[in-house]
């Protein structure tokens, strides 16, 4: 089925503050929270874990999509590298692991937005949800220059909250405990906080995925996605050593909204409204970028009809998948009105390990005319993929592994309802 190209309309400045708006806000708002729970003060070295397995998986999916600058991430590169099935996992891997995240970014904006009661939180969560598609669907330049709002008033938030803690008089390396807070959930939890926290790093993939929209992709992509990176991980280094000093990690870890714990147990309580003005602002931020994300993944698989090719559709004036992005905004809302904000992060992270595992494995395939990075990387880049994947909580595991095997029986029932048709043509 031929549909039209999406136009290529965005410079790496535009393609590095996509992925900061994806990235930005997920880890500092939604995910600190489980992470401290899982390894105490051991939570900072599961997030420099996890930002070397993404860096890895950075250097990947630059290296393959500078190859094949088109829409679809990986869903796209495990096709040409490994073959259909392949890609199909990565591409499913992918909209499961980042609807979930939408869900769960769409919930962290209510929470910080309305203190409550709980019904009113959902609602808001699908309003903004809704009025994010809306705004997709007029145009990816738009998409950029609202994430590039978003990301400043964001990174302006973090930083008050930063020099509030450091400011306030209360926080403490005490705070930190001894020796044995780094290591009180063990190996298994110090990676079980690096898979969760990964979940915060994942928002680069909406570089690559954006690939057919990015002007001089060859040179563009492979700038942006360890620029956005490096940033991000600065910013997770910053913001999760300051929460640990001013509350410690048992409080971070009861905590629902972890920096208005910090900023108040810091003795800075004042700067409590710009924390929840930086939450709503953050994860509106990386909801918006994570629809045009999963709408140009769902775009690629539906013109190989891995999804319904309805899906394809591209919209003749604004030049988006906006029959993707309605559909998917549809399913998110339904997913706000049911599901718990923290369940979701580890689905999430499912679903994008296993995504980006692929990505190493067809970058593994690459020759040296068309490689970047030497090999090594993506060999320890889908080491640290399977590791992670395995240390999550175990519901998350059992929650991916069925959605994966619906995926996968799905397709191999549509494959073999048309096989009569292909021998009746």
């Amino acid at each position: 089925m031929n549909t039209p190209a999406l136009a290529r309309r965005l410079g790496t400045g535009d393609a590095v503050v996509i992925g900061l708006g994806s990235m930005i806000g997920a880890g500092v708002y939604a995910a600190f929270g489980p992470a401290a729970k899982a390894a105490g003060t051991g939570l900072l070295i599961g997030l420099v874990l996890a930002a070397i397995v993404a860096y890895c998986n950075a250097t990947a999916s630059a290296q393959l999509a500078a190859q094949y600058p088109t829409s679809g991430g990986t869903y796209a590169y495990g096709r040409e590298r490994l073959g259909e099935w392949w890609g199909f996992a990565a591409g499913w891997g992918f909209v499961i692991g980042k609807t979930a995240s939408c869900a769960a970014m769409a919930l962290t904006f209510a929470t910080y937005a309305i203190p409550g009661p709980w019904w009113l939180q959902r609602l808001v969560a699908v309003a903004g949800v809704l009025a994010l598609a809306v705004l997709n669907s007029r145009g990816v330049t738009r998409t950029a220059q609202l994430t590039r709002i978003l990301v400043t008033v964001t990174l302006l938030a973090l930083a008050a909250v930063v020099l509030g803690i450091a400011l306030g008089g209360e926080a403490s390396p005490g705070r930190l405990g001894g020796s044995s807070a780094w290591t009180s959930g063990g190996l298994y939890g110090i990676l079980q906080a690096a898979g969760l926290l990964f979940f915060a790093f994942a928002g680069y993939a909406r570089i690559a995925t954006m690939g057919e929209e990015v002007r001089d992709p060859k040179r563009s992509i492979p700038r942006a996605i360890p620029l956005a990176l490096g940033i991000a991980v600065l910013v997770y280094l910053v913001i999760g050593t300051a929460a640990l000093l001013a509350s410690g990690p048992e409080r971070l870890a009861e905590s629902a909204a972890p920096l208005t714990t910090a900023v108040t147990d810091a003795g800075a309580g004042a700067l409590a409204p710009v924390v929840r003005i930086g939450g709503a602002v953050a994860s509106l931020g990386a909801l918006l970028a994570l629809i045009a994300g999963i709408g140009r993944t769902s775009l690629a698989m539906a013109r190989n009809r891995d999804l319904p090719s309805w899906l394809s559709a591209v919209h003749p004036r604004f030049r988006v998948p906006h029959h993707a992005e309605f559909a998917l905004a549809v399913v998110v809302s339904l997913l706000v009105l049911t599901v718990d904000l923290r369940g979701v992060i580890g689905f999430s992270s499912f679903g994008v390990l296993v995504y980006y595992a692929i990505a190493n494995l067809s970058a593994l395939t690459q020759q040296p005319p068309e490689r970047r990075w030497p090999r090594w990387l993506q060999v320890l880049g889908l080491t640290g993929c399977i590791v992670l994947v395995t240390t999550l909580p175990w519901p998350s595991i059992v929650a991916g592994v069925a959605v994966f095997a619906v995926g996968l029986a799905g397709r191999l029932v549509v494959l073999r309802g048309r096989r009569p048709e292909a021998d009746g043509a």
